[in-house]
């Protein structure tokens, strides 16, 4: 009886200890930058102001605006939160467990337990994906739609159940909105089928595209009320040239090699690209031989097979992409590494000496994870910190209206503007002159927030700054780490008053 059980035993104390890692003190572990503002202030405006979008975030390339569904998860959470940014942090952090829920269950359908307990754990330690899985943003829960889609796939390829089309259709639709690296699943999903010979009733392959079509309405009728502007600037960012050196095959095939090791170094192996490498070898070595071996089982061999084409497609055609690639672009692929790692050292277990090798090295990838686990490092609190500064803010404006600057290195002033709002006083927003040519948008004062380390607002060319005008510095506070002042137009030999002295 107990043996039954102790599979269920086992999944139980690792989504405990995930969900400890991942949840512990996460409103101050969590990020809060200007991206994440950004998001809480369309939600918080769905909420409060029942102002609902069709469209979703912008992209950091291209000018492309991605779906609006990742607004309508976030909404029940930061409701139930009462607008705290914690709560949809939170539901990032439960994605991650579905994650984990996951792939324990496409493991013991398709392979077997030791695969299952192999996989979820180390998904479950791992630090990169627990830092992603502490902070709301739009690709964070990119992991569990991309292994939703390869499920559906596997049910597909290994036991013919074609209904499970839709939910793959589904889950592209949803993966598409977070981050348009998702656009690699058309692709995995057409080979796919292909290894079918596209012998599927053409029922299912409507469903497919009804999936895609439910998930993805929203946005839809965004394109189809301005003439698919998305889709055609997404089109042309995709099918852009390049030159011959950016896509030469050694080029690609390096390229190819370093997303693969990277993928498996940042995420699973954690201490150094050497142990990497040999993990690496290891596992492709074995995955392989086994996608061609007569004796591996056809169920396990359909599954498997899914697997490397979503390796190979996935990653294959990211190395063309001539841009920087950061680790969030291969949040469409975190899952693969640890499935792929389990199902060689299952194999490994086979015989006597394996079991030791395979358990030294399951010993070996947790203690490095666990080395570097988040929760370690002190909380970066930037959650606390920013609505520290908003409400100095507010306090320093006596309630009369105010403008609103940030200074700093690659943020926008959006976390602090969304605290500034939801409690009650939100800046003054400037306007361009040809908008606003009598200037009644610019008001008697300016907060500027700075978080460089030389702070000069006067003469800054920040067009919060710029905006209001010949000004001067009657106030300036230290509040934690960063500096704030406040500005007033300049008035010559008519000097301000001093409101509050300089510490």
């Amino acid at each position: 009886m107990f043996k039954k059980y102790l599979p269920y035993i086992i999944l139980f104390i690792i989504l405990i200890i995930a969900a400890y890692l991942r949840l512990y003190r996460i409103g101050d572990y969590m990020g809060f930058l200007g991206d994440e503002g950004r998001d809480m202030l369309v939600v918080k405006r769905m909420i409060v102001d029942h102002k609902l979008t069709l469209l979703g975030p912008i992209t950091s390339v291209g000018l492309m605006h991605l779906g609006p569904m990742y607004y309508y998860f976030m909404v029940p959470f930061l409701w139930a939160w009462r607008l705290d940014p914690t709560g949809p942090a939170v539901m990032v952090a439960l994605f991650s467990l579905a994650t984990i829920l996951l792939i324990w269950k496409l493991s013991r359908e398709f392979f077997d337990t030791k695969v299952a307990v192999i996989a979820s754990l180390l998904y479950a330690l791992s630090p990169l994906v627990i830092t992603y899985s502490h902070s709301s943003w739009n690709p964070n829960i990119l992991p569990f739609w991309a292994l939703l889609t390869v499920y559906s796939l596997v049910k597909v390829m290994c036991e013919d159940r074609y209904r499970f089309l839709f939910v793959a259709g589904l889950a592209i639709g949803v993966a598409l909105q977070l981050h348009y690296i998702a656009l690699v699943f058309i692709p995995i999903t057409l080979v796919c089928l292909g290894l079918k010979r596209f012998r599927i009733p053409l029922v299912y392959w409507l469903s497919l595209l009804f999936g895609g079509f439910v998930s993805s309405l929203p946005f839809l009728l965004f394109e189809v009320r301005h003439q698919f502007i998305n889709t055609i600037t997404v089109y042309e960012f995709v099918t852009r040239g390049g030159d011959a050196k950016s896509f030469g095959l050694t080029t690609v095939l390096y390229r190819f090699w370093d997303l693969t090791l990277r993928l498996f170094w940042r995420v699973v192996v954690i201490e150094n690209a050497r142990i990497a490498t040999v993990v690496l070898l290891l596992t492709l070595g074995i995955c392989f031989y086994l996608s061609k071996s007569n004796k591996y089982k056809p169920r396990r061999h359909g599954a498997l097979i899914v697997l490397l084409i979503w390796y190979l497609v996935g990653i294959g055609l990211l190395s063309f992409y001539t841009g920087n690639i950061y680790d969030y672009y291969l949040m469409f692929a975190f899952p693969l590494p640890f499935l792929l790692v389990a199902i060689a050292l299952s194999h490994l277990m086979k015989n006597k000496y394996g079991w030791l090798i395979a358990i030294l090295v399951v010993g070996m990838l947790s203690y490095f994870e666990l080395k570097q686990t988040p929760i370690l490092a002190a909380p970066n609190r930037l959650v606390t910190q920013t609505k520290e500064i908003a409400q100095f803010i507010l306090d320093k404006t006596s309630g009369k209206p105010y403008n609103f600057a940030l200074i700093a290195y690659k943020n926008s002033d959006h976390a602090y503007r969304y605290f500034l709002e939801i409690m009650g006083t939100p800046p003054v927003v400037i306007e361009n002159p040809k908008v606003d040519p009598n200037r009644k948008s610019v008001t008697d004062q300016l907060l500027v927030v700075c978080e460089e380390k030389v702070c000069q607002p006067l003469g800054h060319p920040l067009w919060e700054i710029a905006g209001f005008g010949r000004a001067e510095i009657t106030d300036e506070w230290q509040v934690g780490l960063f500096k704030v002042f406040r500005l007033v137009h300049y008035l010559g030999e008519n000097q301000p008053t001093v409101t509050d002295p300089l510490p």
